[in-house]
C-alpha cells in the first residue's frame, strides 16, 4: 500500500485557508472561501468513497481544490480532463505549486496511444522508404534524430514537425497496431515506459477519452486495462463527459481504414516472406483485392443524404448549430439493402483474411498487428449491421471526396456508466464551471467554507444526473464564482432585432458586431454556432475595419490564440472548439459576441434518437433535453470573458429569444449576474466606466 505523502493531521484549511501554506508560498495570493469549501467536500468524498458533484464558478481555483486533498489522501487518484492541454497545464503549472506546500505526490501524465511514436512502426516505415515501397518522407530524418534523445516519445515535444504531418499517421501507436509484450521493441517502447511510470504513480493525469477507453476494455476483456487500478477518479470539465462517452462507446469506420489495413497487410506478408510462393501470393492477393472492392462499394453506396427522418414536432424550427451537421440516419431499410450487402461482403472478406493469418502463426509483429486490426474492423461492422439494436443509432457522415464515415453511437450513456463506473463503488468527483442547467437552489456559504452545504437531488444538477446516470445518493455542491460580475461585466441582448431564422438577421448582426467591436476597440471573440456563419461574418467584417482578424481553421488553435493575445486589439472568429477550454485572461479579450443560442441540431441522428426516446417515454424533449444542453453551452461561451478579478468586458448575445421566449428567460437566469444593458449607448457608458486601457 502506498504511504501517504502528507500527514493526515494537516487539514486542507491549514493549506488553503487564510494565512495557510498556500498564502505563504505564493506572493499576493488571496484566500478563496469557495476553493476551501470545495477542497473540504472533495476530501470527504475521497474518505467516504462517495460520489460528489461540484459546480465551481470560474475563478474558484478548482484545480488546487481537488489536487490538495487528492495528494494529501495517499490514495491513487486518476484526474481526467476534457483536453490534453488541460492535463498538461495541471502537470506543468498546478502540481509544481503543490511542491511549494510540501505535497510531492508521484505523478504520471498518460495520453492516448496516438501521441507516442511506435518504434516498430517507425522501423517498418523507414525500411519501406529505403526499399522504395514508400515515397521518401521529408520529416523522417527529424523524427529519427529526435528519437535518439527523447525520453517520452511524445510527439508534442517535437515542435518543428507539424501536428498534421503525414508521417505521424505512419509512425505513431494505436490500439489497432499495438502488439504488447510480443513486440521486439517492447522494453524500449515509449508506451511501455509511460505505463510503468503510471503504475508507480499516486496521481495519474489523463483525459476523458482515455478514461472511457479503460472502462470499455475492462468490461469486455477480463484482466485488460489501459490505466492502473485506482482508488478514486476526479473528472475535471465533467460537462464534456457525455459527449466523449457517446463518441467512445460507439464505433466509426472510414473508407481509409480498410485501405490502410490492406496496404499494411501486403507489406507485412511481403516482409515475412510469404509472397515467395506464387500460389500463396495469388490467394492472399485475391483476398486483399476483395477487401478493397467491397470497401469501395460500401462507401460508394453510402447515401449522400439521410435515411428515414425522425419527426421533431415543435422543435423543427431550431436551426442546426454545434452538432456534426453532415451526419444522417442509416435506418433498417438502408442496412437491409445494397449498402448492407456491401457491408456484409466486406465483413466476409475480412473473415477470409483472418483465416489466412491463422496459417502464419509466428510470422512477425506486423502480421500480429494486422490480425488484431482485421478483427477490430469486423467487430465494428457487426455493430453497424445491428441496426435494430434499440440502444444505438447508426449514421453516415459523407465528405466531399466521396469517402466519409459510418458510425454507431449509444443513444444513452447513463446505463453504460452505471454498469462500468458507478457500480465500482470507488470515490468519484465530477466538477466543472457548468454542471447546473438551472440556477442551483443551494450553495456553500463563503463565510462557512469549512462546512459547505452538501445536498442530494438539487434541481440545478438534475439534468447532468439524468444524462450520466449518477447514483441518487451522490452529494452536490454549488459554488459561486468569486468574481463581481455585476461590476466587471455587462450582458447585452438586443430586443429590437430580427430572429436568427429571419432573412435580415445576417445583415443586422453584421452591423451590430461592427458597433460592438468599435466600442471596445477590438479584443473580441465572435463565437458562432456554425462554420458557415463564422466564415460569412469574417468575410464581411474583416475588410471593414483595421483590427487584426483571425479565423478558426486558418492556423492551429494554439497559434491563433497566441497571435490573438499578442495583437491586443484582435478579433477572432470561431465556432464550437473555442466555446470552452480557452483561457485568455487580461485585456486582450474584452468582448465576447455570441451569434445565436447554441441549440444542437435536431436532425442529427444521435440528437434525434434521444429526442424520440424521451418522447416515447412521455417526456417533453425540448424542455428536458434541448434547452439544458444549450444552456450549458451558453454558460461555457459566456465563461470565456472574465478569467481574473481584474478582467472587465462585455458579452453580447445577438438572439432576442433570450428575452421573448420562456425558455430564453430560463437560460438567461442561469448565466452569471452581469450588469444588463439594453442599448449600445448603455454599453458604451459601461465600457467607459470600467476600461483601464
Amino acid at each position: 500500500m502506498r504511504a501517504p505523502c502528507y500527514t493526515m493531521r494537516v487539514t486542507v484549511s491549514a493549506i488553503l485557508g487564510d494565512g495557510g501554506a498556500l498564502a505563504k508560498a505564493l506572493r499576493g495570493y488571496e484566500s478563496r472561501p469557495e476553493q476551501l469549501s470545495m477542497a473540504v467536500a472533495v476530501e470527504k468524498a475521497l474518505a467516504d468513497s462517495s460520489v460528489l458533484l461540484v459546480e465551481a464558478g470560474t475563478g474558484t481555483g478548482k484545480s488546487l481544490a481537488y489536487l490538495v486533498p487528492a495528494a494529501k489522501s495517499g490514495m491513487r487518484v486518476v484526474i481526467t480532463t476534457a483536453t490534453k492541454a488541460l492535463g498538461e497545464q495541471i502537470v506543468q503549472r498546478d502540481l509544481p505549486t503543490l511542491a511549494k506546500l510540501g505535497l510531492r505526490p508521484s505523478v504520471a501524465l498518460v495520453k492516448g496511444l496516438s501521441n507516442y511514436v511506435c518504434l516498430r512502426r517507425l522501423d517498418e516505415h523507414r525500411r519501406a522508404i529505403v526499399s522504395g515501397a514508400t515515397r521518401p518522407d521529408p520529416h523522417m530524418d527529424a523524427v529519427v534524430r529526435w528519437i535518439e534523445d527523447t525520453t517520452s516519445g511524445d510527439r508534442a515535444d517535437l515542435e518543428w514537425v507539424p501536428d498534421d504531418a503525414p508521417i505521424w499517421r505512419e509512425v505513431t501507436a494505436s490500439s489497432d497496431t499495438r502488439i504488447g509484450a510480443k513486440c521486439r521493441f517492447y522494453e524500449q517502447c515509449f508506451v511501455t515506459r509511460m505505463r510503468r511510470k503510471a503504475d508507480a504513480a499516486q496521481i495519474i493525469v489523463t483525459n476523458h477519452h482515455l478514461f472511457c477507453a479503460d472502462l470499455a476494455l475492462r468490461s469486455t476483456n477480463f484482466g485488460a486495462q489501459v490505466l492502473p487500478d485506482y482508488d478514486a477518479v476526479i473528472f475535471d470539465e465533467a460537462h464534456a463527459l457525455e459527449e466523449v462517452a457517446t463518441e467512445f462507446f460507439g464505433v466509426r469506420i472510414t473508407r481509409a481504414r480498410a485501405e490502410t489495413l490492406v496496404r499494411d497487410a501486403s507489406r507485412a506478408f511481403e516482409a515475412a516472406g510469404f509472397f515467395v510462393d506464387p500460389t500463396r501470393q495469388h490467394a492472399i492477393g485475391r483476398i486483399l483485392a476483395d477487401i478493397l472492392s467491397a470497401n469501395l462499394e460500401l462507401f460508394t453506396l453510402l447515401p449522400r443524404s439521410g435515411g428515414r427522418s425522425v419527426g421533431f414536432g415543435a422543435t423543427d424550427t431550431f436551426e442546426r448549430t454545434l452538432s456534426n451537421v453532415g451526419r444522417f440516419l442509416l435506418d433498417g431499410a438502408a442496412i437491409e439493402g445494397p449498402f448492407g450487402d456491401a457491408a456484409r461482403a466486406l465483413s466476409a472478406a475480412l473473415g477470409r483474411l483472418s483465416e489466412s493469418l491463422r496459417d502464419f502463426v509466428g510470422g512477425g509483429d506486423a502480421l500480429l498487428s494486422v490480425a488484431r486490426r482485421t478483427q477490430s474492423l469486423r467487430d465494428a461492422l457487426v455493430m453497424v449491421l445491428d441496426a435494430a439494436n434499440p440502444a444505438q443509432v447508426v449514421y453516415g457522415e459523407p465528405d466531399a471526396r466521396g469517402g466519409g464515415a459510418i458510425g454507431v453511437s449509444p443513444i444513452e450513456v447513463g446505463p453504460l456508466l452505471r454498469e462500468r463506473l458507478w457500480s465500482r463503488r470507488c470515490a468519484v468527483v465530477l466538477t466543472s464551471a457548468t454542471l447546473c442547467s438551472k440556477t442551483p437552489p443551494v450553495s456553500a456559504s463563503p463565510t462557512n467554507a469549512e462546512n459547505p452545504v452538501l445536498t442530494a437531488g438539487a434541481e440545478g444538477f438534475a439534468f447532468v444526473r439524468m444524462r450520466l446516470g449518477v447514483p441518487k445518493e451522490a452529494v452536490e455542491l454549488a459554488l459561486p464564482s468569486p468574481f463581481d460580475y455585476g461590476a466587471q461585466s455587462a450582458l447585452y441582448v438586443p430586443r429590437k432585432f430580427p430572429e436568427p431564422r429571419d432573412e435580415e438577421y445576417f445583415d443586422a448582426a453584421t452591423r451590430e458586431i461592427q458597433k460592438l467591436v468599435s466600442i471596445t476597440r477590438g479584443g473580441a471573440f465572435v463565437l458562432c454556432t456554425s462554420h458557415r456563419q463564422m466564415k460569412a461574418f469574417a468575410a464581411e467584417l474583416r475588410r471593414k475595419w483595421k483590427y487584426p482578424s483571425f479565423v478558426q481553421g486558418e492556423a492551429p488553435k494554439q497559434a491563433l490564440l497566441s497571435r490573438f493575445r499578442a495583437a491586443g486589439d484582435g478579433v477572432l472568429f470561431a465556432t464550437s472548439s473555442f466555446w470552452e477550454g480557452v483561457d485568455v485572461p487580461g485585456r486582450a479579450l474584452r468582448l465576447v459576441v455570441i451569434d445565436k443560442l447554441p441549440f444542437e441540431a435536431p436532425t442529427d441522428p444521435v440528437v434525434a434518437a434521444r429526442i424520440a426516446r424521451l418522447k416515447a417515454r412521455g417526456g417533453e424533449p425540448f424542455v428536458s433535453f434541448q434547452v439544458p444542453v444549450a444552456t450549458l453551452a451558453l454558460k461555457q461561451g459566456f465563461g470565456r470573458l472574465i478569467r481574473t478579478r481584474s478582467d472587465a468586458g462585455i458579452v453580447a448575445i445577438l438572439d432576442k429569444r433570450l428575452l421573448t421566449k420562456g425558455y430564453g428567460r430560463t437560460m438567461l437566469e442561469a448565466l452569471p449576474p452581469a450588469s444588463r444593458c439594453n442599448s449600445v449607448e448603455e454599453l458604451q457608458a459601461f465600457w467607459e466606466s470600467v476600461d483601464k486601457g
